[in-house]
């Protein structure tokens, strides 16, 4: 599988397909194994590209704190080296606004956007979700050590810059996001019980193009718990002509 330096990030990716760039960015401590289901069938229309974020996967930790922003930039590099303009972005939970801080900062390079299961201010979690448990954390550990470069016991070094970031970012303002014009998919499973459905709503009227989808009997893990109905309203949300939804 491919890999591209970018910076100081020795940056691992996959990707699936053809036709029009499809950027995943995946969920908080996990990785592209995260869309493992979603590469074959997303893949079907277009050239789906799934980078792991620095200390996620197979690319390496780097020194220092992690910070969405700073995972924003990667990204934007990401899609001037590798997709070499504009993309589709999808972000699921902390891919969600890793994405959106892409959106606000370099509208140019987003073509449509996919906010899935995720939060635009740290309060949005729900209380005690990011804090997590033994047992969660050792599941993690090993997961991640199965491909991690930095070893098979980084996990926790990991966790903790994970929950530092997550206790205190982002810090997007209803009124920040209302500057982005572009059209976007935010995407809630009525099931989920991570972020209240009350935060997603709020993100949605913000948007000035924003569409809403309530996934029923859907949890936090939207694109795997419920493959089908993410795809389907994935796809048509993507494949809409451009001006249909003003």
């Amino acid at each position: 599988m491919p890999r591209i330096q970018l910076g100081p990030i020795d940056t691992y990716y996959e990707e699936a397909g053809g036709g029009e760039p499809l950027v995943l960015l995946h969920p908080g401590g996990a990785d592209v194994r995260a869309f493992e289901r979603n590469l074959p069938v997303l893949g079907e229309r277009f050239h789906v590209l799934a980078p792991d974020r620095r200390g996620h996967g197979r690319t390496p930790d780097v020194d220092g704190p992690l910070h969405y922003a700073t995972m924003a930039d990667d990204t934007i590099a990401f899609l001037e080296a590798v997709v070499g303009g504009p993309a589709h972005l999808v972000g699921h939970s902390d891919g969600m606004p890793v994405a959106l801080l892409v959106a606000l900062e370099r509208p140019d390079l987003v073509r449509r956007l996919v906010l899935a299961s995720g939060v635009f201010h740290h309060s949005g979690w729900a209380p005690g979700v990011i804090d997590l448990d033994d047992d969660v954390i050792a599941f993690f550990t090993e997961w991640h050590g199965e491909v991690s470069p930095d070893g098979p016991d980084h996990f926790p070094l990991l966790y903790e810059k994970l929950h530092r970031m997550q206790s205190e970012e982002p810090t997007l303002t209803l009124e920040e996001i209302s500057a982005y014009e572009g059209a976007t998919l935010v995407m809630i499973g009525d099931e989920d019980d991570e972020v209240p459905l009350e935060h997603t709503v709020s993100l949605w009227r913000a948007l000035p193009r924003g569409s809403l989808a309530i996934v029923p009997r859907a949890g936090h893990g939207l694109p795997v718990g419920k493959p089908e109905l993410f795809h389907a309203i994935v796809l048509d949300f993507l494949l809409e002509p451009d001006g249909a939804d003003d």
